[in-house]
């Protein structure tokens, strides 16, 4: 599932990141593709096999009114809600007809990232109106909003294992904060030398990596609150991280054109003795002069990733072998954000 890249309306105090677009390239549609079987002829014969619950091979969602910039699953993968230009996140049920279910609303600019919290309860957003929003997922109001960030938030992320309260965000001002639904403001903070486009969370709850416009990913030590280490191999801009469901391998997407993955288990040793984190990279994708910050992930067994890419092609990589694999639809636009 992909969504395209554009931007219809004016606002004040747009994303730095986010350039905005020719009226040609204009859609503010979702799209969730049903993957195909491997026998492209045995498709052909048997076209109503389906190998998801959508209602067809293909489905647009229609409804924003701006670029949708991000996408996120909740842990059942039952509900996506979709973050876009238009301030505003739609709900819509992950199956079937794929109905809309709600509006999130209360932002003054652009949503940049959106992600469910582990229990699936709530949404917390990041805008570029320098705050994050907590949402309930049933009433669709928003509960808390985090302050505090003296630029545009460009990511957020919770732990898939730890406390359903915590999160992590990463801004402009060159600062990762902590969160806790709980309480009304940071917990804590990580400050670095540059702006921070990128941020994830382990899945313990006990490390945060952040990646910027340094082109390094840094990890960092929530206990102790100090830097663990710094993965260094992109010569760009990092425009997204994302962990593997076992937390064991952390994936990255770069304007340098590259997706790579890391080993950031702990102890892994090469033949020398040194700790060896850089393990794949996957070549094909695409960044364009808008420098859009786009996505990857990784499938839920790990066995395969993908990522956002500017020239409007689907892609999808083997994780093991690096092979890229195109898939038969070509969006029509951008594609900013992938799930």
């Amino acid at each position: 599932m992909y969504a395209a890249d554009d931007a219809e309306e004016e606002f004040d105090n747009k994303p730095s990141k986010r350039h905005r677009h020719d009226d040609r390239s204009e859609s503010n549609e979702v799209a969730l593709y049903a993957p195909p079987l491997e026998d492209d002829i045995y498709l052909q014969q048997n076209d109503n096999i389906r190998t998801s619950s959508l209602a067809e091979p293909t489905m647009k969602l229609s409804g924003h009114k701006g670029s949708v910039y991000c996408l996120a699953y909740d842990p059942q993968g039952e509900v996506l809600c979709s973050g876009s230009f238009d301030s505003t996140c739609l709900l819509w049920k992950a199956g079937g007809k794929c109905e809309n279910l709600n509006m999130l609303s209360g932002h003054k600019n652009a949503i940049l990232d959106v992600c469910f919290t582990n229990d699936s309860e709530k949404i917390i957003t990041a805008s570029a109106d320098y705050n994050l929003g907590v949402y309930d997922v049933i009433s669709g109001e928003r509960i808390k909003r985090f302050m505090g960030h003296s630029g545009i938030v460009n990511a957020v992320d919770v732990s898939s294992e730890g406390s359903a309260s915590l999160a992590v965000s990463a801004s402009d001002d060159c600062t990762c904060r902590l969160w806790d639904t709980r309480v009304r403001g940071e917990t804590g903070r990580f400050e670095d030398k540059y702006q921070l486009t990128s941020v994830a969370y382990a899945n313990d709850g006990n490390t945060v990596y952040t990646g910027g416009i340094d082109n390094c990913i840094t990890a960092w030590d929530v206990r102790q609150m100090h830097k663990l280490m710094t993965m260094k191999g992109h010569t760009d801009t990092i425009t997204c991280l994302a962990l593997n469901r076992k937390g064991t391998h952390l994936l990255s997407n770069s304007m340098d054109g590259t997706l790579r993955s890391w080993d950031v288990r702990p102890f892994i040793d090469d033949a020398s003795g040194k700790k060896k984190r850089h393990d794949k990279t996957f070549v094909g994708g695409t960044h364009n002069a808008e420098k859009g910050l786009l996505n990857c992930a990784w499938s839920a067994d790990g066995t395969m990733v993908t990522g956002g890419s500017a020239d409007r092609i689907v892609r999808i990589w083997d994780e093991f072998s690096t092979e890229e694999v195109r898939l038969d639809g070509t969006a029509m636009h951008p594609l900013t954000s992938v799930r």
